[in-house]
């Protein structure tokens, strides 16, 4: 198994990840071999200009999409080989998701919004409700968990998905421009709740963003170009 430098053995590893949508005259391929290991723990930031092929490598990370060739482990499984149903359950038990857009149920308190995932894993009514209180107040929101979203602000908002994410206690986040509709400085809370998460409860994070002061906040910024891996930083992180 490869090892990133510096770091234990990996927890993600892609091996010459191909992705072509479409075929002949009109296909288009949106990675060109793309290899990546991410150890257990990391935070690390993809970037690069929109066509890079960053949110197509994100989709395949979290398993919405499949590689048209090269190998995907994930804790050593070959995530490729997986069956639809297989790679839902992966999703279901080791991934959580948090989007630019929040993607709240608008007549839907902050409580039960949390709970959902809970629900689809086929969780008591007494385990969702204890789990999802527990996350709300991880994320700084005890009191608030039976506003519905217009109740709340953005980074409320946002602080309820990422209570949504966590309630599972996924092994990776996977994070799409978190702080895209935020304002600046709520933006910056945001990231210090995800380096908390990242430092005080081992979750693996991979964020994707536009923003290079966001991006400071992670351990390793990955920048793509053109479908490839054009760098692989270490950063010191913000505190």
């Amino acid at each position: 198994m490869n090892v990133v430098p510096g770091s234990a053995a990996a927890l993600i590893e892609l091996n010459g990840i191909t992705k072509t949508y479409g075929q002949g005259q009109a296909a288009f391929q949106a990675l060109h071999g793309i290899d990546l290991a991410i150890a257990e723990g990391e935070f690390v930031a993809i970037m690069g200009p929109s066509g890079s092929g960053k949110s197509t490598a994100m989709n395949i990370l979290g398993c919405l999409d499949t590689p048209s060739s090269g190998t995907y482990r994930f804790q050593g499984t070959h995530v490729e080989q997986l069956s639809r149903n297989q790679r839902a359950l992966l999703r279901r038990h080791y991934l959580g998701f948090v989007f630019q857009g929040f993607n709240l149920l608008a007549r839907t308190s902050a409580q039960e919004n949390v709970e959902l995932p809970l629900l689809y894993r086929g969780e008591s009514a007494a385990a969702r409700h204890a789990a999802a209180l527990n996350a709300l107040a991880s994320v700084g929101l005890q009191g608030w968990e039976h506003h519905t979203p217009s109740e709340l602000s953005g980074g409320q908002q946002q602080r309820v998905a990422i209570a949504r994410a966590i309630v599972t206690q996924p092994t990776v986040l996977l994070a799409d421009e978190p702080t895209g509709n935020l304002d600046s400085k709520t933006s910056h809370e945001i990231m210090s709740l995800l380096t908390a998460l990242n430092r005080e409860h081992g979750i693996t994070i991979l964020m994707v963003t536009h923003e290079p002061d966001m991006a400071r906040y992670a351990q390793r910024i990955v920048h793509f170009l053109d479908g490839m891996v054009d760098s692989d930083t270490r950063n010191g992180g913000q505190s």
